[in-house]
């Protein structure tokens, strides 16, 4: 089947939820995408129940880019959806990305994030927008991003490398997919965690803005039993553990070192995770 062009990114985590101060910060996970254009229809179609890449091509035009004469997608993911992984950024970076190949148009990151938050509004993947989603999709490091900013130029506040990937180990516990995004105004009472995480980004604590942003989510979304998870993997030798987005996904980071401590927090929850899934990744470098 012909390609006309192919675009990639990846998943990511959570160091601030934008809904809490109106700033976010993620980091990107080695969970890529990868999405195709072909000019001819493909026997499978992808799965894209919000209309996704059809936002993406709306943003696409409206910013008088060109499309293929013929526009068939083809996406592969290794990112768990709805679970907070942000796998809706990443799927609509690469399939901009993948237009530009298909089109010859060269865009910069900065222009593909802001498209991207365009359709991930469009079709109901974000309250926000989800410019730090996809900044952590695109590009390796850390970005405090202004969600509200007045002008694309201002929307970038702070920025840094990430974690080396050679340092850490990562395990990923999924939950039931969630069926829609917290009310906003449950965002309010966890005020002081989210400040304690902006704090923690700003010193360059991004392992501890990962546990604060993490607590936060956990009385967003009244979850308790993602609360005590985490409290296990610190018992265990984890260094960081939160849920990611608006969840139910829960994030650990142990140090690259510590294989012993990994295997027995894997142990446990093959015995006390039921319905759930654990995968094991690292950052983006």
């Amino acid at each position: 089947m012909p390609m006309l062009g192919e675009g990639r990114a990846n998943g990511g985590c959570s160091l601030l939820h934008a809904a809490g101060l109106g700033y976010g910060v993620s980091l990107g996970l080695d969970l890529p995408v990868t999405v195709r254009v072909h000019d001819r229809p493909l026997k499978t179609r992808p799965d894209d129940p919000h209309g996704l890449l059809n936002a993406v091509v709306e943003a696409w035009t409206g910013a008088s880019h060109p499309l293929p004469d013929d526009l068939h997608w083809a996406v592969r993911s290794s990112i768990p959806a709805a679970q907070g992984l942000k796998s809706s950024a990443a799927v609509a970076v690469a399939a901009l990305r993948a237009l530009c190949a298909s089109t010859k148009v060269h865009l910069e990151d900065a222009d593909i994030v802001e498209l991207a938050a365009i359709a991930q509004m469009e079709a109901g993947t974000s309250l926000t927008g989800a410019f730090d989603d996809a900044w952590a999709a695109a590009a390796p490091g850390w970005k405090l991003v202004d969600a509200g900013a007045d002008h694309p130029k201002n929307r970038v506040l702070m920025e840094g490398p990430g974690p080396d990937p050679e340092d850490w180990t990562v395990l990923v516990l999924t939950g039931t997919p969630r069926r829609q995004h917290p009310e906003p105004d449950h965002f309010h009472a966890q005020t002081p965690l989210f400040q304690q995480a902006l704090t923690a980004v700003q010193e360059g604590q991004l392992l501890v803005a990962l546990t604060m942003n993490g607590r936060a989510m956990a009385g967003v979304t009244n979850d308790a039993e993602g609360r005590r998870f985490a409290n296990d993997a610190f018992v265990s030798g984890a260094r960081a553990a939160g849920i990611s987005g608006s969840g139910p996904a829960i994030v650990f980071v142990f140090p690259s070192a510590a294989e012993a401590s990994v295997r027995r927090l894997e142990s446990r929850f093959a015995a006390q995770a039921a319905g759930r899934t654990l995968l094991r990744t690292t950052f983006v470098g």
